[in-house]
């Protein structure tokens, strides 16, 4: 039987390699694969490796994707309203108007400028087509989701609508105390409010102290208190003459300088005519004028 005999000193030197007390230079990296991904740094995963223990369990997560921007006020695609009694309103209606856009809605009565405009503000639903506005699908939003949405709409009435027995300042309040505003940014908005359409020395008169054109401007700080996206103005000129109609078409100008969109209805050709804005026309219920121009179409 063979006994294994312990290496000599000679031998483990000459496997070993000399001794010269030198330590031992490094080894050199392995040459790059073509296609291969480098090491990332020190803690990071490579590819077929865990993450580290920081991300693995839980660590900083990366920043929120913020929503898209919303570029159009309003988008109508092909939308229909028929009544129960068989009357069509509107027929195959389209329409965008950009965030920021001022257009005028025209036509003549029975048109169907009033029934867009109660879709738009969801007091009524098309038949056919879809309704965005500020972003919000309008055919599928839930009836307790109607209040969010009119916040971001603005709305002024020919009537003005405002109630006789408060003060300026308390009209244009109760819009923002009924959607449950905080009682600390009521009393800023609304100051802001009046500011803006001229009638900070105003806030504590009542309707019957003021004129046409002060109710109309209460209305306008009511439809402006909560800062909306989109201003829809139904004849706000209708009961005014026409020097004070003017004093309320500048202001509405101004608010679309702001950045605010502003779509106003109205009959008063010489308006229309005179800015020289963007038309949409009305008639039985169809679109048949969508350009920049006059009231009337221009041949």
């Amino acid at each position: 039987m063979l006994r294994s005999r312990p290496m000599s000193d000679a031998v483990s030197r000459a496997v070993a390699g000399p001794n010269t007390g030198a330590p031992r230079p490094a080894q050199a990296p392995a040459p790059a694969v073509p296609g291969a991904v480098p090491p990332g740094p020190p803690g990071s995963a490579t590819p077929g490796q865990p993450l580290p223990p920081q991300v693995a369990l839980g660590g900083p997560a990366p920043p929120p994707t913020p929503p898209p921007e919303i570029r159009d006020s309003v988008r109508i695609e092909g939308v229909s309203k028929t009544y129960p009694n068989g009357k069509e309103a509107l027929a195959d209606i389209d329409l965008v108007i950009p965030k920021g856009d001022f257009i005028f809605l025209v036509g003549p009565s029975g048109a169907g400028k009033s029934t867009l405009i109660k879709l738009l503000v969801r007091d009524e639903k098309a038949s056919l087509g879809a309704v965005e506005v500020a972003g919000h699908d309008l055919g599928s939003m839930k009836k307790k989701e109607v209040p969010l949405l009119r916040r971001k709409i603005g709305i002024v009435f020919q009537d003005f609508r405002l109630l006789p027995r408060k003060t300026v300042y308390e009209n244009v309040a109760f819009a923002l105390e009924v959607t449950g505003t905080p009682p600390s940014l009521v009393e800023p908005s609304v100051e802001r409010a009046l500011a803006l359409v001229g009638l900070t020395e105003q806030a504590e008169q009542r309707p019957d102290q003021l004129s046409g054109g002060e109710m109309q401007r209460t209305a306008i700080a009511r439809a402006m208190v909560h800062d909306p996206r989109l201003i829809i103005a139904d004849e706000p000129t209708g009961n005014l003459d026409p020097l004070i109609s003017w004093e309320i078409i500048q202001l509405l100008l101004r608010i679309n300088e702001m950045g605010t969109t502003v779509m106003m209805a109205t009959h008063d050709a010489e308006v229309v005519t005179a800015l020289r804005r963007r038309v949409v026309a009305l008639e039985d219920g169809r679109i048949v004028r969508d350009e920049v121009g006059g009231y009337h179409r221009e041949y």
